[in-house]
């Protein structure tokens, strides 16, 4: 099943008509896109770039929502978003937003009455419904969290208490914008490691991400934005070892552009590393003399 994204065109209702020209329009022109199951698809891109739109197409609150100029169509498990209600597809996907803030409900004293928030709404039977919250706050490693209050946790834990609340509602896809946008180094590893953990536990993922040295080695595929196009779009070590990536307004990692620098100067021989591993692997062999420029 998966996700197919056809010929999508989107533009937002306040989007204002340039004189002269179209251009600037379309939040979004033309993306064609298949995502399979249990994929981890990153997508990259400068602010404005159409990252959120691209997201907020996949659960339907484009057009739901966010009405506006749709062309194309979004399938998601055979569903096309835009004539099945969001409510009908959070069984099928979820969404966390780069702000926690926005996605916690200030009802749930605890974090556990948060995560059970989706199950009761969906009308599950108490049992089934203890069981997710359970597994969902092992999932997202907050188990010993289930007792704390929401709004007096760190930042990285409370966007895994939005992941939990996600998770207690089994869809088979989740989508994350940006979710360690307003995170410290440790709270953005947390979140890091539960979206490791979830992929190699067979679930679909799509993260937008500013952050290219944490999704280096995580990413199936990278898809990187400009002006609403898909610009380039592969497995990570072709698309983030592009010389096209910088500019399209997204930075290598930076041990890959470490080794660009020293393949300049005729120093660095073979593919570029995408992580601090790989490099130093790389450097040793340059300082026993296997590579010579």
């Amino acid at each position: 099943m998966g996700i197919q994204i056809k010929d999508v065109s989107y533009r937002y209702p306040t989007a204002e008509v340039r004189e002269g020209s179209t251009r600037g329009l379309w939040a979004l022109s033309h993306i064609d896109l298949d995502i399979e199951d249990g994929e981890l698809v990153v997508i990259l891109g400068r602010n404005g770039s159409g990252k959120s739109t691209l997201c907020m197409l996949m659960n339907g609150l484009i057009p739901h929502f966010f009405k506006g100029q749709l062309k194309g169509a979004v399938i998601v498990n055979n569903k096309n978003t835009a004539e099945v209600e969001v409510a009908d597809m959070v069984k099928d996907i979820g969404v966390v937003f780069q702000n926690p803030f926005d996605q916690l409900t200030g009802a749930a004293n605890t974090v556990f009455d948060e995560v059970a928030i989706g199950p009761e709404n969906l009308g599950l039977s108490r049992e089934e419904s203890l069981e997710r919250i359970k597994r969902a706050l092992d999932e997202a490693g907050i188990t010993e969290l289930a007792d704390r209050a929401p709004y007096q946790l760190s930042g990285g834990q409370q966007q895994r208490v939005a992941v939990a609340s996600i998770l207690a509602m089994r869809p088979s896809i989740m989508v994350m914008d940006e979710p360690t946008s307003q995170l410290d180094p440790v709270g953005t590893d947390e979140v890091f490691e539960v979206i490791d953990r979830l992929h190699r536990e067979g679930m679909t993922i799509i993260l937008a991400e500013h952050k290219v040295d944490a999704i280096a080695g995580l990413a199936d595929r990278v898809v990187v934005l400009k002006d609403g196009r898909i610009e380039l779009m592969g497995k990570p070590k072709d698309v983030l070892t592009n010389p096209a990536l910088a500019s399209l307004g997204v930075l290598p990692p930076r041990c890959t552009e470490l080794a660009i620098r020293l393949a300049k100067e005729n120093i660095w021989v073979g593919d570029y590393p995408l992580s601090i591993k790989e490099a130093k692997l790389g450097l040793m062999e340059i300082l026993n003399g296997n590579h010579t420029g």
